[in-house]
């Protein structure tokens, strides 16, 4: 199970917002936990309270049986006490010396030959063998942050904190460091929370996802959960489901659920969660809706609806076209399956979505 970090505590802001987190955290081996929210959903202030550079208003703070924060004991542990690696977008890195100096920083109390074996580990782990004995001045955004990650690990941290580390980065760069991240981490069984805006990463990292809307946990789950069953409208467009419909419940029947929705009907999973005169939201995602030339059947329950391409934009690989389908409708088509089906503005077409691809959101 390994350690845990509870968080109880309220921290308000100019303005109004007002974070309010009661979350325990399993923090074991080399778990990934992921705050996942639009900005200035107060997803780096949780953050810095649990590292100790901010201080919540009330609250308490506890990891591994252990007080890091109790203003009724009068506790309040530094960073350093509370064994905390902290690695932002910026890296913070100290210019005036060495990128070895860099990396050994947090490890000067260690025996010499100990030392050296820790940096060495890191250090080969991130590749920065090469950049040992050069100034941080004139290197480039990649090699700053895995010095930054190399120092923040050094020390072999209780937790490491990451908040957007990779965001500055371009693509190659930042998929090839975050899996080095990844393994390192496996390797020393380090636990970590790390902020991201990017889904990707948040796939790629997550062993669990806290989604944070306006100071609040909203939604906490495995990231395939978070991903697939988005439990509000708003967690929905954040893990990039583009048609979000208010629908009513109409009826029942096979395991089934239909649904209507201005003037199309559609179908979906009955997943317990709503019955026939309730309202809900319905979540279809882009590359979810298949499009087709004229109508077809099929032995799976299927949506089968007549639409009109009203707009195509490119992205990169792919289209993304926006379809009146009776309401607006998504799809995330190939470029060559839109030039085989002939699909430009105005052009009809027929759309086909599974029923257990459309996600229900009770409306309660």
């Amino acid at each position: 199970m390994g350690e845990e970090l509870t968080i109880s505590l309220r921290k308000g802001f100019p303005g109004g917002l007002e974070l309010e987190c009661r979350e325990t955290l399993r923090l074991g081996g080399a778990r990934t936990t992921v705050l996942f929210g639009p900005s200035a959903s107060g997803k780096t202030t949780l953050l810095r309270c649990i590292a100790g550079l901010e201080r919540p208003d009330a609250g308490c703070i506890h990891f591994g049986g252990k007080v890091w924060f109790d203003p009724e004991q009068r506790i309040d542990r530094s960073p350093r006490e509370r064994g905390i690696g902290y690695v932002t977008q910026e890296s913070a890195l100290f210019p005036h010396l060495s990128v070895r100096a860099n990396v050994e920083f947090g490890l000067m109390r260690m025996a010499r030959d100990d030392r050296e074996s820790r940096s060495r580990k890191v250090i080969d782990a991130l590749r920065i063998g090469p950049l040992l004995e050069r100034r941080i001045v004139g290197l480039s955004g990649g090699e700053k942050q895995r010095i930054a990650l190399a120092r923040a690990l050094a020390p072999r941290p209780r937790v490491l904190l990451l908040d957007e580390p990779f965001s500055a980065l371009d693509s190659p760069t930042r998929v090839s460091l975050r899996g080095e991240l990844r393994d390192l981490l496996r390797m020393d069984g380090t636990p970590s929370i790390l902020i991201t805006h990017d889904r990707s990463e948040a796939m790629a990292l997550a062993d669990e996802i806290l989604v944070l809307c306006a100071g609040r946990v909203v939604q906490r789950g495995s990231a395939a959960e978070v991903f697939n069953f988005p439990a509000t409208a708003e967690v929905a467009g954040l893990v990039g489901i583009e048609t979000v419909l208010e629908a009513q419940c109409e009826s029942r029947l096979d395991g089934l659920l239909g649904f209507r929705t201005n003037e199309a009907r559609l179908v979906a999973v009955d997943s317990g969660a709503i019955e026939p005169g309730e309202e809900a939201l319905l979540c279809i995602r882009a590359e979810d809706v298949i499009l087709t030339g004229a109508e077809e059947s099929a032995s799976s329950p299927r949506n089968r609806l007549p639409v009109r391409v009203m707009q195509m934009e490119p992205d990169g690989a792919m289209v993304r076209l926006t379809l009146d389908a009776g309401f607006p409708l998504k799809a995330l088509l190939t470029r060559q399956a839109c030039a085989e089906l002939g699909l430009e503005p105005g052009s009809r077409a027929w759309a086909a979505i599974k029923a257990p691809q459309i996600h229900i959101i009770p409306r309660r």
